[in-house]
């Protein structure tokens, strides 16, 4: 029997992170395995009262809760390890920057930043129009890619501060398409049988 498939989910401080709830289902409906890692911005946007029973939500006090002296683990470096698959959304405009610029100063850009590239990273930007049409949004998002990272890319629709325009985080089922299309073509071992 073939091993279960393991995401890692990361959410920024996007308004787009109320979907995890629905994003998580879709994804165990899948069998696969996920753990969840936030910022602090994206609490404010989560009801873990909402998600799949046994989901775990990881932040940055949790990791520093983890490692009190040398030996202990360091959970960005675990979870990196751990994951097929890193997939961030939503990733708002704030952390975009952050992985962009090599700034590593949370649990989730952490694991960004400790991230293997041979192994697939899916972002899905979410941020208002205003926000996604400043020049600095094209270099930051192509740059990402140019590592070899998958956007699957905003749309259009009313946002949550009532303009329309592109901007709002791909509809979940578009999302899980794209997670699962990413992990069935990425293989994870090596012609000797060892994991990359």
């Amino acid at each position: 029997m073939a091993p279960t498939k393991k995401i890692l989910i990361g959410c920024t401080g996007s308004v787009a992170t109320i979907k995890l709830p629905e994003l998580c289902e879709k994804l165990r409906d899948h069998c696969l395995e996920f753990r969840v890692v936030v910022t602090e911005r994206a609490k404010h946007f989560l009801k873990e009262s909402e998600l799949p029973p046994g989901t775990q939500i990881l932040s940055d006090t949790v990791e520093w809760a983890a490692w009190q002296d040398r030996g202990d683990p360091v959970l960005h470096i675990d979870l990196a390890k751990w994951a097929d698959l890193f997939l961030i959304a939503p990733l708002d405009a704030n952390t975009l920057g952050k992985i962009a610029s090599g700034i590593c100063d949370n649990i989730l850009t952490c694991v960004a930043r400790a991230w293997d590239v041979k192994k697939p990273l899916l972002f899905c930007p979410a941020m208002n129009t205003r926000m996604w049409d400043h020049p600095i949004t094209a270099p930051q998002v192509e740059l990402l890619k140019s590592w070899g990272y998958k956007e699957i890319s905003c749309i259009t629709k009313t946002l949550m501060c009532g303009d329309t325009g592109i901007g709002a985080m791909a509809e979940v089922d578009t999302i899980v398409q794209a997670t699962l299309r990413y992990l069935n073509s990425w293989e994870p071992y090596s012609s000797l049988g060892r994991r990359h």
